[in-house]
């Protein structure tokens, strides 16, 4: 088409006006196709059907002289039909689709194989009338020439199968099966009839299996075409199950054995995976005589074959070697796991220099077939449990998977990601936890970098579940590797991704790092960023992410830990600038109100009601407060927690009694790792690490220098603790993680992983028992109104509300404008007398 001149340059020559009548002829073009789509007068009146018309009638009516659309719809529409007037559509309207389905086309057949499948499943007449209506109409067209309707027919009566009768079944089935598995038949009837003895072998007896199934069986076996015998093949797992040890030992097992040497690639494999899922139905000597043998020798074959081979084998490594373990000799172990070292590499060596544009289409294809090679090898990489001390052999092999650069691979390593790095830790004889990071020297570099590598894809779904699946790590290696090498990438992943599932997962794995951390100065510098940078943010999405990050501190710290740090910054948002925050703080509360203890936090709940009563005075947004509204009754049907036990509350406190407990003893441990290096005379961990940070990049030099560099230990732990205590204190302190860590994680697991869907829970029933409860009574100090844990002592420079004072709160520490950063008091704030 012709650009339209410029307005002030119109030319209405002749030349111009023809100019413009060729584009009008192109734009009448383009609408003649849309004009030959709609129907004519003549067309509406053939699709016009009365009204007046019952269901039955317009049914009857549609199949007889409607169009094959109309058709279509009527047996789309039979199972409604069968349920509403079962006898008039069996009489009247069955006849005729059997009719329309001589001449029907494939749209119409597909249609009525899924109707003849719903109405069974509906039940809408008993299985004899099916059985006479509408078996005999499945049966005929099990043979059509396109494949999808025969499949379509077939599934159906593999269905239909599984509630006839035995006679039924006999005279209308087995019976005729014997000529349609002849060699005279076609393929598509041999194969048809292979899949249905499948079906078969489990609803007759032991003699009629014998007598009348397995001589069909065999012969399918040994059928000319390899895809009958494949097929017939697949079948076998089915039929060994309906024919009990004995016959399959005898019957089935030789013709496996004979289909494993078959000159058809396809056959071959057929019977590989056959033999695999059939492991548990044989007897040791069987194993280990016969199918070890075949497997070492398709092992041997596979990376001269087709790569579709190799596929099928390393998917089913996992269950070869469960059902292989204890039968392999040494030699054969060694070269077993050699075998599976080369597949975790398969590909890897391959370097082509060339953009992915410029590879050819069949390398593009084998390097795919490779991927998947290695995605099956990462997906059975549990398996290595069964080398038990000798799992350090494969070290190398995980950090491959782990640097692997299809994120196909790395998905597959990270769901059972917690229970190969906690096998890797301990499998070995290095299984002490000071030496736990000896033998996995390039496991944090690996880790690092796979994270990395998920965060650059689009694929945030991986990107989220590496990160929860990172909340293992506190099990597996030493908590100043977690803070200087994970714990800032958590913050940064916060404060920048822009996927919420994400940073989400990255919040709660930050929140289970900061639990664990062994440092009171690290958790310290923790929970000021959490407030300075997120809590009071120039961004509101920060301070969004705040809130969550409080939801978390709820759900996994004791409640005064979180009273005695984020209470206070958390209500102060009630006085944010956004609406969104204010919101989000309005749902928040209840669970905030939830760690307060009645009377030792009642100056905490008069805050907390005193900026609930400022929401509902001074919002001028509606919709938040409508929230404020009945997030006010919600909170006076709240009842209080008293610092006393309730029967009500009772395994909730003792729970939180638990946690705060726990964050004691991490004091404890602290101290008394002090006193031990410094009676050995040997230089401090905190030494070694903060030369290590000075030599790092590690952005911790910009924070605020008022956090105190060393904090006293608890009480309990005096110059005049006896020697006895203090060594029982230390085998705790070293143990705590595999004690107390280990019995919690499956449960932050199972709260994890509803992390990417809408809400978070925050019950501390997540956090199950450990035997920490039976420790003795001096290594704790429970939480009273006049006793505050050490580990949150009053001298610290973060904010911070003790139990039993009275706080007031700084009604300009968060009023400033979302442009500039929100400043809050961090003042140690001192009890009203």
């Amino acid at each position: 088409m012709h650009p339209p001149p410029p307005a002030a340059a119109m030319d209405f020559s002749q030349n111009c006006l023809f100019g413009y009548m060729e584009d009008l002829q192109e734009l009448t073009i383009i609408e003649r196709p849309v004009r030959r789509s709609l129907k004519t007068p003549e067309e509406i009146e053939r699709l016009t059907v009365d009204e007046d018309l019952s269901d039955i009638e317009r049914a009857v009516y549609l199949l007889s002289a409607g169009q094959d659309i109309q058709g279509t719809s009527v047996i789309a529409n039979l199972p409604f039909l069968m349920r509403q007037n079962p006898t008039e559509t069996l009489r009247r309207v069955l006849p005729k689709v059997r009719e329309a389905l001589h001449v029907a086309g494939v749209e119409m057949q597909l249609t009525a194989a899924v109707s003849f499948l719903t109405i069974l499943q509906d039940e809408s007449v008993s299985i004899h009338a099916y059985t006479h209506s509408f078996l005999q109409v499945i049966l005929l067209h099990l043979e059509h020439r396109d494949t999808g309707v025969s499949n379509a027919w077939l599934e159906t009566l593999l269905s239909v199968i599984e509630v006839l009768p035995k006679e039924t079944l006999r005279h209308e089935i087995l019976n005729p099966l014997v000529s349609k598995a002849q060699l005279s038949q076609t393929v598509q009837s041999r194969l048809v009839s292979c899949k249905i003895l499948g079906k078969l072998t489990n609803k007759f007896d032991a003699h009629t299996i014998k007598r009348e199934i397995l001589p069909l069986v065999k012969s399918l076996c040994q059928d000319v075409e390899y895809e009958v015998r494949s097929c017939m093949c697949r079948q076998l797992e089915n039929i060994a199950q309906g024919i009990g040890t004995e016959l399959t030992k005898s019957v089935v097992l030789p013709e496996l054995i004979e289909l494993s040497r078959d000159e058809g690639s396809s056959v071959r494999l057929a019977a590989f995976e056959t033999l695999v899922n059939l492991l548990d139905t044989f007897d040791t000597d069987d194993r280990s005589q016969t199918i070890l043998p075949l497997v070492k020798s398709f092992c041997e074959k596979s990376f001269k074959a087709d790569e579709s081979i190799l596929i099928s084998l390393s998917f089913h490594l996992g269950k070869l070697c469960h059902g292989l373990y204890g039968i392999f000799t040494p030699d054969q172990h060694l070269r077993f796991l050699e075998f599976y070292k080369k597949l975790c590499t398969l590909g890897l060596q391959q370097e082509n220099g060339h953009s992915e544009n410029q590879i050819p289409p069949q390398i593009l294809e084998q390097e795919k077939k490779y991927i998947s090679v290695r995605k099956n090898c990462a997906y059975n990489f549990p398996v290595s449990k069964l080398l038990n001390s000798g799992v350090y052999l494969i070290h190398k092999e995980l950090i491959t998977l782990l640097q692997d650069e299809s994120l196909e691979v790395l998905d597959a390593l990270i769901d059972h990601l917690p229970e190969i790095l906690e096998l890797m830790s301990t499998g070995g004889e290095s299984s002490v936890q000071e030496n736990k990071l000896s033998s996995l020297p390039d496991l944090i570099p690996a880790l690092t970098a796979a994270e990395q590598r998920a965060a650059a894809s689009l694929k945030w779904r991986t990107h989220e579940k590496l990160l929860q699946k990172y909340a293992c790590l506190p099990h597996v290696i030493s908590s100043d590797q977690i803070y200087y090498r994970f714990l800032q990438r958590m913050f940064t992943i916060m404060m920048t991704n822009n996927v919420l599932p994400v940073q989400k997962a990255a919040s709660r794995t930050l929140c289970i790092f900061l639990r664990y951390n062994r440092k009171q100065e690290q958790r310290h510098e923790v929970i000021q960023k959490l407030i300075e940078q997120l809590g009071q943010g120039k961004s509101y999405w920060n301070r969004l992410r705040f809130l969550d990050t409080c939801e978390f501190i709820i759900e996994i710290f004791s409640k005064s830990f979180f009273c005695k740090y984020f209470f206070l910054p958390a209500i102060e948002l009630t006085r944010d600038p956004v609406a969104n925050v204010r919101m989000k703080l309005c749902y928040l509360l209840p669970k905030v109100k939830s760690t307060l203890k009645i009377p030792a936090d009642k100056h905490l709940l008069q805050q907390l009601e005193m900026c609930v009563r400022k929401l509902l005075c001074q919002e001028k947004d509606k919709d938040v407060l409508a929230i404020v509204k009945r997030t006010v009754l919600e909170l006076d049907r709240m009842e209080m927690s008293m610092d006393s036990f309730q029967k009500k509350f009772y395994e909730k406190d003792l729970l939180d009694q638990e946690k705060e407990r726990e964050e004691l003893l991490l004091l404890e441990m602290e101290q008394l790792e002090k006193e031990k290096q410094q009676n050995d005379g040997r230089p401090t961990t905190d030494k070694m690490f903060e030369k290590k940070r000075r030599d790092t990049k590690t952005p911790t030099q910009s924070l605020p220098k008022n956090i105190p560099i060393s904090v006293p230990g608890p009480p309990s732990v005096t110059p005049s603790t006896s020697k006895e205590i203090k060594k029982s204190k230390l085998i705790r302190s070293q143990s705590f993680n595999n004690q107390a860590f280990h019995a919690k994680y499956g449960n932050l697991e199972k709260c994890a992983s509803k992390s990417s869907t809408t809400g978070y829970t925050a019950s501390v029933s997540g956090l199950g028992k450990t035997s920490l409860l039976s420790l003795t009574d001096d290594s704790f100090r429970t939480r009273n109104a006049s006793s505050v844990p050490p580990s949150f002592s009053p001298n610290t420079t973060l904010p911070s509300t003790s139990r039993g004072t009275g706080n007031s709160l700084d009604p300009k520490s968060s009023g400033s404008k979302d442009t500039q950063p929100r400043k809050a008091t961090l003042k140690s704030r001192k009890s009203n007398p």
